[in-house]
Parts: C-alpha cells; structure tokens; sequence
C-alpha cells in the first residue's frame, strides 16, 4: 500500500513538472509586443459639448393627433366579418378636407355586441391631394364573434409638403 502511495507522489510530480514546461515554453511563444517608449501623459480632457450652432432643426412634424375636422375626413363604408376566418375589417373612405397634400393614419377598434373591444385595426393613406379621395381597408387581428361593429378610434392627419 505505501509502495503505491508513494508511486503515486511520484507519477503527480511528474505530471506537475511537464505541465509547469509546457506552460513555459507557451508563455514564451505568446510573448506581449515591446512596451511603447512614448512619454506618459494625463488623460484628455475634454471641452464641454457645443451644439453646432449653424445646425439646421431635424424635420420632426408630429401628426395632429384627432383634430375633430381629421376625423371629419374619415366615414366607414362597409363594416365585415369574414365568416371563414372569424376576423373584422372595415372599408374606410378617407377624403382630405385640409387645404395641404397629406397623409393619414386610421385607428380602428372592433366592438362585440355589448360594446367591448375584442380587435383593433388600421389603415394609411400617403400623400392625399386636397379634396382627393381614397377608399382603404382597416383590417382587424384576431378572431371577433358574430354581430361585431366598427368604430374609428383614431385619425392622424399629416402634412406630406
């Protein structure tokens, strides 16, 4: 038993020495670049951040979130429920009552009969002239029960020029 004790001290010293020589011979190969004789300077300090003042304002118009003429502008003509799939959607003619070219975001929502929303839809119109009109199709997601209504929710109305 201590004839294989001791062979044992010996085989893991053995292992502990070739693991120690091949660990050195690999530092060696992966030696670090030579340090950089540059003189050592303080960190940079920066100055404070100056907007350029010649900058021109980023173009960020915001639509006009239901002005009561926008939804004017917006009448449903059909209301559906596809009876193989189950979903809503409805048929919306958009006429531009503003006196600009714009474009129109439409938010609808899907009501069951008790008035509870069960689906939401949505349609756009780009760059509508004044007085131009376009007939759009809000599509619902997800399956409503029969005897579902439509309702716009929502009308954006933004300037295209």
């Amino acid at each position: 038993m201590t004839l294989a004790v001791g062979g044992g001290l010996i085989v893991a010293g053995a292992v502990v020495a070739l693991v120690h020589a091949a660990m050195s011979s690999v530092q060696d190969s992966i030696a670090l670049p030579p340090r950089s004789e540059a003189p050592y300077s303080d960190p940079y300090e920066e100055e404070p951040y100056e907007e350029d003042p010649y900058a021109e304002e980023p173009y960020a118009e915001e639509p006009t979130a239901t002005e009561p003429d926008a939804k004017k502008d917006v009448t449903i003509t059909a209301c559906t429920r596809d009876p193989q799939i189950g979903w809503q959607s409805a048929k919306v003619k958009v006429v531009n009552g503003s006196s600009t070219t714009a474009s129109y975001t439409i938010m609808m929502e899907f009501l069951d009969e008790d008035g509870v929303k069960v689906a939401e839809g949505g349609a756009g119109v780009v760059d509508l002239e004044p007085g131009g009109s376009a007939v759009k199709k809000a599509q619902g997601l997800g399956e409503v029960p029969p005897g579902t209504t439509c309702r716009i929710s929502d009308v954006w109305r933004t300037p295209s020029d």
